[in-house]
């Protein structure tokens, strides 16, 4: 079919031109929110290069400030249901099921303990000049030092522990990064102490047959690292902080 000027060809030569508008003007607005994007992804790309090590301390500092606030709120918590536990779980003394609740109370770490026990202080070595064969990796405590001390004294038979003043059971996982000690979500300097209750002798022993203990003890011996043991008459364990308690519930 042959196209001849008509009435409707205006029209359509109108309404051509204000298409075309439409999408150019379309695509310069994509562009201009594209290139606004782009502007903001690179500056934000550039602040996070800039970041400081000062940033990162900051952060460190607020994540700690946040974790001991929540810990106060676990406290209060943990009190109301230590109060409950007592009303409904204390046995008739001297009944056949006193000594087993105890028993698990102790391993569960829901309950406090006191008692004679060892304490054991563990620090870098003191600044100075040491021989070349010495790298400055050998005169900081590890993490490998600090649970060899654990491992031997529950080998020994503690019965309770703590660490920096947190209870701990043997399940329980600690880091070292550097020379800091990284513990249930809180950072600590050294010296690191580890308080033991239980039998001093058989506790004292286990460490003295540990190897990891033993080699620890040669960096002392050379390189003055860390270390004090001493026997407590009265040590005090709290309570466990992070006791996680399940329930039951009806199918249906």
């Amino acid at each position: 079919m042959s196209h001849s000027a008509g009435p409707a060809s205006p029209v359509r030569e109108r309404t051509a031109p204000r298409r075309r508008s439409v999408r150019v003007l379309t695509v310069a607005l994509v562009l201009a929110l594209a290139g606004a994007i782009f502007g903001v992804s690179a500056r934000t790309a550039r602040g996070d290069e800039g970041r400081t090590p000062d940033d990162l301390a900051q952060l460190v500092a607020n994540e700690s400030d946040r974790v001991t606030d929540l810990q106060e709120q676990s406290d209060a918590l943990q009190a109301e249901i230590d109060a409950l536990s007592v009303e409904n779980e204390t046995p008739v003394e001297g009944s056949p099921g006193e000594a087993e609740i105890t028993a698990n109370r102790i391993a569960a770490g829901t309950t406090a303990l006191t008692g004679p026990g060892l304490r054991v202080a563990l620090d870098d070595a003191p600044p100075g000049n040491y021989p070349e064969q010495f790298r400055p990796d050998d005169l900081v405590v590890h993490q490998q030092d600090l649970q060899a001390v654990v491992n031997g004294l529950w080998a020994g038979g503690a019965e309770a522990m703590t660490l920096q003043s947190q209870r701990v059971d043997p399940t329980t996982a600690f880091r070292c990064v550097g020379n800091v000690l990284v513990l249930k979500g809180r950072v600590y300097s050294p010296p690191f102490v580890v308080e033991a209750i239980g039998d001093q002798d058989a506790m004292r022993s286990a460490l003295d047959r540990a190897p990891d203990v033993q080699a620890y003890m040669s960096y002392v011996d050379a390189v003055s690292l860390g270390w004090r043991l001493d026997e407590v008459a009265k040590i005090e364990v709290p309570r466990s902080d992070q006791v996680t308690l399940t329930y039951a519930q009806v199918q249906g």
